[in-house]
């Protein structure tokens, strides 16, 4: 169904607004890049106070009554201050599965905001959001084939952590697994971690998911995890999340720092 361009605009305006959840939101956005290539090919968004306050301060005021605008809003915020800010690369939002009720329908705030504010939708990556307890993978398995029926991008992060799990990687086939930075920290001093990482590296290589390193800190666990073949990164290595901004990365200090290593 087609909706009146009135209505559009009303419904991402209402959620832009922030009139439901009581306060307004705003977004940071981190560089996510490919070191093959030296470039950025993604921002993820992330969401902050009115005054650049933290993620931790906004989810103090996030409840079961206001869970499923605040995931709405998220989404029509990231769009469209990325399209403001000019973003032309791929746009990674985070998003509460347990806040999408009907992945079909859920999705529709998505697509006007995207339309409204001219924004490419196959652009799009949907993360599973970090801390988020998933009660039904079965429901989580609906939401991933149908935004990727859509043409978006799936992404489960924080993979090593919490409910992140080989099954959850083999059942969801995601297109983009997000090492969690626990498991990044300190790696090359770490033959444990260095086995659980190895393991996913080899399962996704044999259903076609990328490695996405992040939480990257130190140029030691920059050069161990580029020597496994991993190639795309986020990190305050290599950036910091910029509020209402879209950062640039230094690649040719990177470079010369990794080399210097």
């Amino acid at each position: 169904m087609d909706f009146p361009e009135s209505i559009k605009q009303q419904t991402c305006r209402d959620c832009l607004s922030g009139k439901s959840l009581g306060f307004e939101i705003k977004m940071a956005f981190q560089p996510i890049i490919d070191w093959d290539r030296k470039t950025i090919v993604a921002y993820e968004a992330l969401v902050r106070g009115p005054e650049g306050q933290g993620a931790g301060w906004v989810f103090e005021r996030i409840n079961d009554d206001n869970r499923y605008y605040f995931d709405q809003a998220c989404r029509v915020k990231a769009i469209e201050t990325a399209a403001r800010l000019g973003c032309n690369t791929y746009l990674n939002i985070n998003f509460l599965p347990n806040a999408v009720y009907t992945p079909e329908s859920c999705i529709r705030a998505t697509i006007e905001a995207a339309d409204l504010y001219g924004f490419d939708l196959t652009k799009l990556v949907f993360e599973v959001t970090e801390g988020e307890q998933i009660i039904d993978k079965n429901h989580l398995q609906r939401i991933f084939s149908s935004y990727s029926k859509r043409g978006f991008k799936t992404a489960i992060d924080d993979y090593g952590a919490g409910y992140a799990r080989m099954d959850w990687l083999t059942d969801l086939r995601p297109d983009i697994l997000k090492l969690d930075m626990d498991l990044i920290r300190d790696i090359p001093q770490h033959p444990e971690k260095q086995a659980i990482v190895a393991k996913a590296l080899k399962q996704c290589q044999l259903q076609g998911t990328q490695v996405l390193a992040e939480g990257i800190e130190t140029r030691e666990e920059f050069n161990f995890l580029v020597g496994l073949g991993i190639r795309l990164f986020q990190g305050y290595y290599l950036a910091k999340p910029a509020f209402e901004a879209l950062v640039p990365v230094p690649f040719a200090d990177i470079e010369a720092n990794a080399m210097a290593g």
